[in-house]
């Protein structure tokens, strides 16, 4: 019995498709969708001479409803489009298609403008750079995908689109992945007190020094497989840093907004790579609900049973909010706002967390504080990601106590640390770069052991210092990813520093002009400003490095060190909440993400006016319950200048 194809259009490219395959299959052929009969198809062809989404919408809903797999192929902008292969009930359709394909190019907000244009038109002409030999070239690929299908079921367009330029004929093919928002084919479950419920599980290291449970190495090739392609992937670029001392590689993840540049920063340039692929993805769950619809929209007077308080999580003071034009407004328990369902480790309970909290594209008009993705954090399985997650708090959150108070934290002796390689990173940042690096304890009363890093200049030109921080259970971890950070800033920021030298020096008279995250370190640069750092930079005894910390205790399991790290802040009164951010695209590959929130400890904050201290007595208590003064600050013994964090 001869299988039957339903084919939509009756352009040239519709035509050459029917001349290569009529004799083989039965096709019953229509101008448009809406004009289409349905009779026990297997395939369904929607073919155009040019873009035609209206059409596309139209073949989603009539084949999804009829249960049949459709294919489409069209020409667009000099480039023909050949998928994806379109397959009821399953996510990864035409419009998630086109949603990565868009994302991924420069003029992001002119095509969905286009598709607006384009669906809104009835007969669309043919493109102007489509030949004859294009079209056949075209249906040639068509006709092939048809008959792997017809055949046995394969497919090469399965969450796949062609891509062939129609100059060149030169064909690439590019993997997308599901948009779980998608009108289409999505199918996202709503949040729910029940779905954050957390049940944390063993996760085995991948050995007993290592705080990972999978390797870069084992993450290599999906990664970049799934997630890293220049036409429609979630990111769509990657570019290797070969100014810095190490092998610093940048990936782009493109946003509506703008494009948001991630780094990794190893000793070799492919795990680079895989490292700023993980902090992308980091990025993109963070920015947006992806796993989940938030529902919940009351006033906290309202949920306060089940929510955190708004305001333990530090806000901006009643001076700062009355400023002309602030972007914020106090907070209100009698307004309603979104909420997102967290889960508190600490408690063992679900709590709703302020949805502008959680995500940090959601301010919009509930915004009551500036929340960067502080305490966002990937990892191989959920243990880990909320473990880094912590580190990334207290790695802050220590800094900025440093800070606020003027700490005079113990100098680190280098020469101390008994590791190779941390010397010979060391030691190769001044030979490239001519900056040294000094090291010092910052670590607060939860224990954990955090770097203040600071690099400073040599020469009698350009930039003069630069800091950077890090935290981590192992100390020695702590001050590599402290010294990381700094040798992937200091030569791309020296160049921009010297080039708007005048510009920071206003800032540096007038700290209301830091206004961006890199204003905070280039000010900094300044040979001027290094008195603000008296309390770091005195000439007072060093410490050695293994006498400073507490030796490591190894585990073989990611969970032990977690449990170990609750317990720690469970003692301190510092509850610690999970909001699991977690998409559909990361859990196909077992990968986690996550924002760790802590209330009472110190947000990091970019631009002098958002500073976030209101509420947070901690910033006055620990210089005390550390040993530096003898009684609580007062706020105005704080430190009034703009932080360096970089």
């Amino acid at each position: 019995m001869t299988q039957k194809i339903i084919m939509i259009g009756n352009g040239s490219l519709a035509n050459d498709v029917y001349q290569q395959i009529h004799a083989t299959y039965h096709i019953s052929r229509f101008k448009k969708v809406e004009d289409a009969e349905i009779n026990h198809e297997k395939l369904a062809l929607v073919l155009h001479d040019s873009w035609n989404p209206a059409q596309h919408m139209k073949a989603e809903k009539l084949f999804r409803n009829s249960n049949i797999p459709w294919l489409r192929g069209f020409v667009y902008f000099g480039e023909a489009h050949v998928g994806p292969l379109v397959h009821p009930n399953q996510p990864g359709c035409s419009q998630c298609a086109d949603l990565r394909y868009f994302m991924t190019g420069q003029d992001r907000r002119e095509h969905f403008h286009m598709k607006d244009y384009q669906s809104s038109k009835e007969d669309l002409p043919r493109d102007v750079w489509a030949t004859n030999l294009a079209f056949n070239h075209t249906a040639a690929l068509i006709c092939d995908e048809v008959r792997r299908f017809m055949h046995d079921g394969t497919q090469h367009t399965q969450e796949h689109v062609y891509l062939m330029n129609l100059q060149t004929f030169k064909l690439t093919k590019h993997f997308f992945l599901p948009d779980p928002y998608c009108e289409t084919c999505g199918d996202i479950p709503l949040d729910t007190d029940d779905h954050a419920k957390i049940a944390l599980q063993s996760s085995p290291k991948i050995s007993r020094d290592a705080y990972r449970c999978r390797s870069i190495d084992e993450l290599q090739n999906v990664l970049s497989r799934d997630y890293l392609d220049t036409r429609t992937g979630l990111l769509n670029f990657k570019r290797y840093d070969l100014i810095s001392p190490f092998a610093d590689t940048v990936v782009n993840l493109p946003l509506l907004t703008g494009n948001e540049l991630n780094a990794g920063r190893t000793h070799s340039y492919l795990h680079s790579e895989q490292a700023g692929i993980l902090e992308g993805l980091e990025r993109y769950c963070g920015y947006a609900p992806r796993g989940k619809r938030t529902i919940v929209y009351e006033p906290y007077n309202k949920v306060k049973n089940v929510a955190m308080n708004p305001l333990s999580i530090g806000t901006h003071s009643q001076k700062q909010y009355s400023q002309p034009h602030y972007p914020f407004q106090p907070f209100d328990p009698d307004r309603p706002i979104h909420w997102v369902w967290g889960y508190s480790l600490s408690e063992d309970r679900p709590t709703l967390v302020p949805e502008t909290f959680a995500y940090y594209s959601m301010g919009g008009g509930e915004g009551f504080v500036y929340e960067t993705s502080n305490g966002c954090a990937v990892g191989g399985s959920l243990e880990e990601a909320v473990l880094y997650g912590i580190f990334e708090i207290v790695e802050r959150d220590a800094f900025l106590m440093t800070w606020y108070g003027e700490l005079p934290i113990p100098r680190l002796d280098m020469k101390s640390i008994d590791d190779s390689e941390l010397q010979l990173m060391v030691q190769r940042i001044l030979h490239v770069t001519g900056f040294e690096i000094q090291l010092f304890n910052a670590t607060t009363e939860n224990g954990i052991p955090s770097i203040w890093a600071m690099a400073k200049n040599t020469k009698n030109d350009g930039l003069n210092l630069l800091c950077a921080a890090g935290a981590h259970l192992d100390p020695l971890r702590a001050a590599k990813g402290a010294v990381q950070e700094l040798s992937g800033m200091l030569l791309n920021m020296e160049e921009s520093f010297v080039k708007d030298r005048k510009k920071y020096e206003k800032m540096y008279r007038d700290s209301s002009l830091v206004r961006h995250m890199e204003d905070h370190s280039m000010v900094y640069g300044l040979k001027d400003a290094e008195k603000r750092l008296y309390f770091l930079l005195d000439k007072r005894k060093v410490r050695d490095f293994e006498e400073e910390f507490k030796p490591v205790r190894q585990t073989s399991d990611l969970l032990e060190d977690l449990k170990s790290v609750l317990d720690t802040f469970k003692k301190l009164n510092l509850e610690v909440i999970v909001v699991d951010q977690t998409g559909p695209e990361l859990q196909r590959n077992g990968l986690h993400c996550v924002k760790v929130i802590i209330p009472g400890m110190l947000p990091m904050t970019f631009g002098h006016h958002l500073t976030r201290l209101q509420g947070l007595d901690r910033v006055l208590t620990v210089p005390m319950t550390l040993g530096y003064v003898k009684q609580p600050l007062s706020p105005e013994e704080l430190n009034p200048h703009p932080h360096p964090f970089p």
